[in-house]
């Protein structure tokens, strides 16, 4: 099951990948005004308009794949067989509990205690 999971993940990455590639790659609707000025958009690999219908069907398609993988995902990841033990991480913490604090002023968090000089202790 986990190398399945792994498989839509590689083919999710991939079609995002190809949809951000796709949609960088096509024209704006403005596109076409700057070819009737010679800025050489009609000279391009798939005509003036021969790409649109190539691009947008390509991305549309990235696009179901990338939504099908993101619902396989979530369903791979919710299906999960619940488990016999409980295998919770707060039921395998360990329990701390602090020691007691020796003064009052070492129970303070950051408290530095100081020593107690050697001549005021003698007197």
């Amino acid at each position: 099951m986990q190398v399945f999971a792994n498989l839509v993940l590689i083919v999710q990455l991939l079609s995002a990948l190809a949809i951000i590639g796709l949609v960088l790659v096509q024209h704006g609707k403005g596109a076409d005004m700057g070819a009737s000025f010679g800025s050489g958009a009609s000279g391009s690999l798939f005509g003036a308009t021969g790409s649109a219908n190539f691009l947008s069907r390509s991305t549309a398609v990235a696009a179901t794949l990338f939504f099908g993988c993101t619902l396989g995902l979530a369903f791979l990841s919710n299906s999960r067989p619940a488990a016999s033990t409980s295998d919770s991480v707060l039921d395998r913490a360990a329990i701390v509990t602090p020691a007691p604090a020796a003064s009052g002023a070492a129970a303070i968090p950051g408290a530095v205690v100081a020593p107690v000089a050697a001549s005021a202790a003698s007197n």
